[in-house]
């Protein structure tokens, strides 16, 4: 049963043996590009709920089922009809509901985290000299200080998994998780807890799930394994997040089950061979195609890489010669229908005008993820509360207007209204603020960030959260003197300060443009924003030199450069490097396609390029074009 080649007919023959709860068997199912991975989590909990489903709705019990974004959760409940006994959620959802009842617990872990952070920013300023970065911690110093002494104040804790966390008694993303997976390391009755309520945890997209809490549970399986089931689906080569499990498919104990679907129910055959061959040197993981699928189409366009060059061009004559190849009309023209993706996130942002908003914050490693799915503390205070505000007032929508203050404004919050004695002044108080902020586009004007930042800290329409609080407070006289200085200032000051000081100085319309894309709304898609999705025509665009990332390297992929000298010695080690990141971005990148796939490689290498090809063998002869010049 621990076959890697287990085939679907098998497989619920293996979850129900897994499923059995007087012996459970944790498992790692994998599930490669397009093989039907939620079909079979699905399938898992139908299996579960006829064996159990009267027994865990009379003891109250559920199985826990988390899964990467509420759409995810949205399919899953609908394939499962609501069942009651199943909860499904984000991982942050599902985190927070752990510990939500725990208050004395949160408190606790919230006055040594403080504690530590003061002391380590109070070090810092002994040590620092004035300027803007001393003035931005002694904001931080007095922000934490108040918020560790009103601790013992607070009787209940908040937080929205869904939106920015802002209040005396609120908790940030980044504190739910790391509160969950510190109390189920550290308290065995949290773990007690977690399995008397949930003895059974399904994980979807598993290799993506944030690793301090993948390491939690994998500590409560490991000390109670005979009464908690824990199932992981999903495919190690499909990481495409900075905060997953690296090495997930090694950390998986060895008595586990390991069934696999192979069958690829999304690719056309061609896209399939290709696939299996680019991850030939990652594992011995290989796909079928359905016998029914079609041949489909595969090209690698090679482009000299020359100063000048005009690239949208270059991409819509490719456009037109794949319309050619595939007989297909989509291609190109009027009724052209592809998805173009690129490199990494900063291409994208170039190319859909929010890249001077999006490459500051994209270059502070923490965060990444959160920018990436909309959740970096600062941004739903901007895509939730600011931009729908601001489009309701251009499309002269009054109710929308209102129902948007309503909800959000904190001058007329509950607590507000109850302390005034006319609550009708902090109406008209609320509509003057929506004026004001209103009035910062009058002539055509597109104000910046920071503008409608400060106008909102000054009107108190909105509260500002926490991260921005050290910006809108900064005083404007506070500068520099001199060059070195300027030096001193920058090796002192706060990188997270510093870049959203960078992305709050752009045009409001480059945050608008930003929320199109993290929502899929953009023509422009990324390898690591298609999680999950598919496209009949899929371009993907390898730029090595315009996406400036040392994280990814396709021409070292391809044979155009040699590996450094810490790709070596990561290799030696048996770390990931920088060609294994970019083998499992073109995995995904490749499996998207549903009917035909075109990849454009712009290199000053080509000759290395087809040489090295010819060595990989991932692309035929005639599949490789590369008489495309500017």
């Amino acid at each position: 049963m621990n076959s890697p080649a287990t085939q679907a007919s098998d497989l619920g023959g293996v979850m129900d043996s897994c499923l059995d709860l007087d012996n459970p068997k944790s498992f790692f199912l994998f599930a490669g590009a397009g093989s039907g991975k939620t079909r079979a989590l699905v399938e898992a909990m139908k299996i579960f709920r006829q064996k159990y489903g009267q027994e865990f709705r009379l003891s109250s019990r559920k199985v826990a089922v988390i899964t990467y974004t509420n759409a995810a959760c949205d399919e899953i409940k609908h394939r499962i009809e609501y069942d009651s006994i199943f909860a499904v959620s984000t991982i942050h959802s599902f985190a927070w509901e752990l510990i939500r009842p725990y208050h004395n617990d949160i408190r606790e872990w919230l006055k040594e985290r403080l504690t530590t952070d003061i002391l380590e920013l109070e070090e810092k300023q002994q040590k620092g000299r004035s300027g803007k970065a001393s003035a931005d911690r002694a904001v931080q110093i007095e922000q934490k200080q108040k918020r560790l002494d009103r601790l013992d104040t607070i009787k209940y804790f908040t937080y929205n998994p869904n939106g920015e966390n802002i209040g005396k008694n609120s908790l940030n993303h980044a504190e739910v998780i790391a509160i969950s997976a510190d109390l189920l390391t550290d308290k065995s009755l949290m773990r007690r807890i977690l399995i008397r309520k949930y003895p059974v945890l399904l994980i979807d997209e598993s290799q993506d799930t944030q690793k301090d809490l993948v390491d939690a549970f994998f500590a409560v399986q490991n000390k109670h394994s005979g009464e908690f089931c824990f199932a992981l689906f999903g495919d190690t080569m499909q990481r495409i997040y900075s905060d997953g499990k690296s090495g997930l498919a090694e950390a998986v104990p060895d008595d586990w089950e390991k069934p696999a679907i192979t069958i690829n129910h999304r690719c056309p055959k061609r896209v399939v061979r290709l696939i299996n061959t680019i991850r030939t040197t990652a594992d011995d993981h290989k796909q079928e195609s359905r016998n029914d699928a079609i041949e489909g189409f595969v090209r690698l366009f090679l482009v000299q890489d020359d100063d000048g060059i005009d690239k949208t061009a270059v991409e819509a004559e490719i456009a037109k010669k794949m319309a050619e190849i595939t007989s297909d009309d989509q291609w190109s023209g009027d009724n052209q229908e592809i998805k173009t993706l690129t490199l990494e996130h900063h291409m994208a942002a170039r190319r859909g005008g929010f890249n001077d908003f999006f490459e500051p914050l994209y270059q502070v490693s923490r965060f990444k993820t959160g920018l990436l799915d909309g959740t970096l503390s600062g941004i739903p205070f901007f895509s939730q509360q600011v931009l729908p505000l601001v489009k309701s007032l251009q499309a002269e929508n009054r109710f929308a207007v209102a129902r948007i203050v309503k909800k959000y404004s904190q001058l007329l919050s509950s607590d507000m209204l109850k302390t005034r004695e006319s609550p009708l002044d902090e109406i008209r108080k609320s509509a003057a603020a929506v004026r004001s902020l209103f009035s910062l586009w009058d002539d055509n004007h597109n104000p910046s960030l920071i503008d409608c930042l400060k106008n909102i800290a000054t009107s108190g329409l909105f509260a500002i959260p926490d991260v921005f609080v050290p910006i809108v407070s900064r005083n404007d006289s506070i500068g520099h003197e001199s060059e070195s200085d300027d030096l001193a200032e920058t090796l002192d000051s706060d990188p997270s300060i510093d870049a959203w000081d960078k992305a709050l100085s752009v045009p409001f319309s480059q945050l608008e443009s930003y929320v199109q894309y993290i929502s899929d709304k953009s023509q422009f898609g990324t390898h690591q924003g298609i999680k999950g999705l598919q496209f009949p025509r899929v371009m993907v665009v390898l730029d090595d030199n315009e996406a400036r990332g040392f994280m990814f390297s396709y021409d070292k992929l391809f044979g155009a450069k040699a590996p450094t000298s810490t790709d070596q010695q990561n290799a030696q080690e048996g770390k990931e490097t920088s060609i294994d990141r970019t083998r499992r971005l073109f995995y995904v990148i490749c499996s998207r396609a549903q009917s035909s796939l075109a990849v454009v490689m712009y290199t000053k290498e080509k000759d290395k390029i087809k040489e090295h090809l010819q060595n990989l063998n991932w692309f035929e002869e005639n599949e490789i074009v590369d008489k495309f010049k500017n």
